[in-house]
C-alpha cells in the first residue's frame, strides 16, 4: 500500500503542476476556450479540480460542507494570481485531510463501479486519478494553445 507521503507527492504534483501551466498562459490564454464541442478552459479545468477535492477530500472523507456547484466549475474565468492563491491554500487543507483520514472508514458517497460501500481510501484514490488526469489534460491544453498563439502570430 502507499503511504500518506506518496499519496500526498503525486496529488500535490498534479495540483501545482496544473497552477504551473495556468500560470505560465496566463490572465487571456487560461481563459481561452479552444473551438470544440465541450471544451474547457484552462482556468475552468483547474477551479473544477479545486472544487473536486474540496468536494472528494473535504466533504466526503472529513466531512466539511464543501458547498460545491460543480456545473459552475467549468464556467468560471477571472485573472490567474486568485486562483493560484487557491491552490496553495487548497494544498494545505489537502495535506490536513489527508493526514487525518482514516482510509478504511465508510463515507457518505458512492461511486460507480467502486463497489459498496466506498471508504475514505477509495474516495481519496477516485481524487488522485481525477487531479492526474486533468493535470495531463492541462499540459496537452497549453501546447495546443501555445501552438495556435504562435501560429497567429
Amino acid at each position: 500500500m502507499i503511504t500518506t507521503g506518496q499519496y500526498l507527492h503525486v496529488v500535490t504534483r498534479a495540483l501545482t503542476g496544473m497552477a504551473a501551466v495556468v500560470e505560465q498562459l496566463g490572465d487571456d490564454l487560461a481563459n481561452t476556450r479552444l473551438e470544440l464541442p465541450g471544451a474547457n478552459t484552462p482556468y475552468a479545468v483547474l477551479n473544477h479540480c479545486l472544487g473536486a477535492t474540496a468536494y472528494w477530500a473535504g466533504e466526503v472523507v472529513s466531512g466539511r460542507a464543501a458547498h460545491r456547484d460543480r456545473d459552475a466549475e467549468f464556467t468560471a474565468a477571472g485573472p490567474v494570481a486568485p486562483l493560484l492563491d487557491r491552490v496553495r491554500k487548497t494544498v494545505r487543507q489537502l495535506k490536513k485531510d489527508v493526514t487525518r483520514a482514516d482510509p478504511h472508514a465508510t463515507v457518505p458517497a458512492a461511486l460507480a463501479g467502486f463497489g459498496d460501500p466506498l471508504d475514505a481510501g477509495g474516495a481519496l484514490l477516485h481524487l488522485c486519478a481525477d487531479l492526474v488526469q486533468h493535470h495531463g489534460q492541462l499540459e496537452i491544453l497549453r501546447d495546443v494553445l501555445l501552438a495556435q498563439t504562435r501560429t497567429a502570430a
